[in-house]
C-alpha cells in the first residue's frame, strides 16, 4: 500500500474540485480590531481588515477581559492541571458554570473545551441515558450536532430546514411512548436565518419531546443580557437544553450546556468528551466570566452590532451584489462556484486588504458557494466604503452574476 500516494491523491481531489483551503497567516492587533497583519506566502506582511471573524463583538480585545485573564495567570498559573475529575476543577470553572446557568435562566451548566465537543458529547450521551431516544434534527444542523447524533447510534429523523409542518409529521408518525428530542439551532451561521423557537417548543410539548437548542451564533448577540435568541423571544424557559460557545461573541474559547441540575449531572457523569479531557485553563475561564458579565450590562454593543449588519446588507443590495436572505448579523454573498469564490477572496485580500474567507462544500451545498461577511461594532463607514468599491470592481472583473432574486 502506497500510503503517501493515498494521502496526496485525497488532497489533489479537493484541489481539483476548487475547494482546497488555504489558511491566512494573521496577527491580530490588540486594541485595533478588526485590523490584523497578514503574512503572505511570498512578500512583505501587510495590514488588512478582517471581515469574517466570529469574534462578533470584538470581545477578544476588551480590556476588561484581558485584565481578568492576566490576573488569573498571575494567581493560578497557566494550565488547569488535569481533567475536571482529577484536579482540573478550579474556582474559575465553578464560577463560570454559575454565570452560564444564570445567563440562560437554568439550574446548572456544564463546561466543555469547545462548542463542537459540547454538542457531540451531549447528543451522543443522551442516547445512552435514554435508550431508544429518537432525535429529530434540522437538516442544516452543524456538523458537531450531526456527529453527536450519529455517534449515539440511535434512531434519527431529519426534517426539512425550519419546516415545522414536516417536523410535526415526523413526530406524529413516531411511537407515542418513545423518548424524543428535537435538535435545532437558533441562528444558522451560513445562511443567517433564525428558527421559530417558541413554535418548535410548542410542538415538543405536544408530542412529549425534549428540546436541544444550539445558540452558538446567538449567545452574547441577542437578548437584553446576551442570552441568545431564546432570551430575545422569551422562550428560554421552554427549552430543555441550551448549548453555546465561549469562542465567538464572548471572545475566548470553550463550549457549554445549560439545563436542569439532574440532566447536567447525568451528562457530567457519562459523557466521555467531558470526562477524559483536560479542562480549560483558568485564564480562559476567568476571561469568559468577565466577558459574560460585561455583555450582560452593555446592550448598546448589541444594538450597534445589528445596525452595522443591517447597513452592510443595505449597501450591498444597493450596489447590486447578490446578498442572500438573512435576518441576522450574518451577511452571506452568493458566488455559486468554488473556483470563483476563492478567486474573489484571494483578490480581495491581495489587492484590497480585505480578508473574507470563501465558504465552499462541505460547509455549504455545492452550487451555493459564498463569501460570508460578519461586520462588527468596530467596522466603520469608511471600511464599508472600501469594501463596497472593492466588491463592485471584482464582481465586474470576475463576471459574476449580479443581484438576481435575492433580498435581505
Amino acid at each position: 500500500m502506497d500510503y503517501k500516494a493515498a494521502f496526496r491523491n485525497a488532497v489533489e481531489q479537493v484541489r481539483g474540485e476548487g475547494r482546497y483551503r488555504v489558511f491566512a497567516d494573521l496577527k491580530r492587533h490588540r486594541g485595533h480590531f478588526p485590523y490584523a497583519t497578514w503574512k503572505p506566502p511570498a512578500g512583505e506582511p501587510r495590514d488588512v481588515v478582517v471581515w469574517c471573524s466570529n469574534d462578533y463583538l470584538g470581545q477578544g480585545q476588551n480590556q476588561v477581559i484581558l485584565e481578568a485573564m492576566h490576573k488569573a495567570i498571575d494567581e493560578a498559573g497557566a494550565g488547569s492541571g488535569g481533567t475536571r475529575n482529577i484536579s482540573g476543577t478550579t474556582c474559575y470553572h465553578v464560577e463560570l458554570e454559575h454565570e452560564l446557568a444564570d445567563l440562560h435562566g437554568k439550574e446548572a451548566a456544564l463546561l466543555f473545551t469547545s462548542g463542537y465537543v459540547s454538542n457531540e458529547a451531549t447528543l451522543a450521551t443522551l442516547q445512552k441515558i435514554l435508550p431508544g431516544l429518537i432525535i429529530f434534527s434540522d437538516e442544516l444542523n452543524h456538523a458537531s450536532m450531526i456527529a453527536g447524533i450519529r455517534n449515539g447510534g440511535g434512531p434519527r429523523k431529519i426534517y426539512r430546514h425550519n419546516d415545522l409542518e414536516h417536523l410535526e409529521s415526523l413526530l406524529a408518525a413516531a411511537p407515542a411512548d418513545a423518548p424524543k428530542l428535537i435538535a435545532f439551532e437558533s441562528v444558522y451561521s451560513m445562511d443567517g436565518d433564525i428558527s421559530d423557537i417558541r413554535a418548535t417548543a410548542a410542538l415538543a410539548r405536544r408530542y412529549g419531546a425534549l428540546t436541544y437548542l444550539d445558540e452558538v451564533h446567538a449567545v452574547g448577540l441577542y437578548g437584553a443580557r446576551g442570552g441568545g435568541v431564546s432570551e430575545r423571544d422569551g422562550a428560554a424557559d421552554q427549552i430543555d437544553i441550551i448549548e453555546g460557545t465561549l469562542g465567538k461573541a464572548f471572545g475566548v474559547m470553550g463550549g457549554y450546556i445549560t439545563a436542569t441540575a439532574d440532566l447536567v449531572d447525568a451528562i457530567r457523569s457519562y459523557a466521555s468528551g467531558f470526562i477524559f479531557t483536560t479542562s480549560l485553563p483558568p485564564a480562559l475561564t476567568a476571561g469568559a466570566v468577565a466577558s459574560i458579565r460585561w455583555l450582560k450590562e452593555h446592550n448598546e454593543v448589541r444594538v450597534r452590532h445589528q445596525e452595522r449588519a443591517a447597513t452592510l446588507k443595505r449597501r450591498m443590495l444597493a450596489a447590486g451584489l447578490p446578498v442572500m436572505p438573512s435576518v441576522s448579523h450574518i451577511v452571506p454573498v452568493l458566488v455559486g462556484d468554488p473556483v470563483h469564490c476563492k478567486m474573489i477572496s484571494d483578490m480581495l485580500l491581495t489587492d484590497h486588504g480585505v480578508y473574507v474567507q470563501p465558504i465552499n462544500y462541505p460547509t455549504v451545498p455545492r452550487g451555493t458557494e459564498r463569501l460570508r461577511f460578519t461586520p462588527t461594532p468596530f467596522h466603520t463607514d469608511p471600511m464599508f466604503d472600501d469594501l463596497i468599491r472593492a466588491m463592485e470592481a471584482l464582481w465586474a472583473r470576475c463576471n459574476i452574476q449580479r443581484l438576481g432574486g435575492y433580498a435581505a
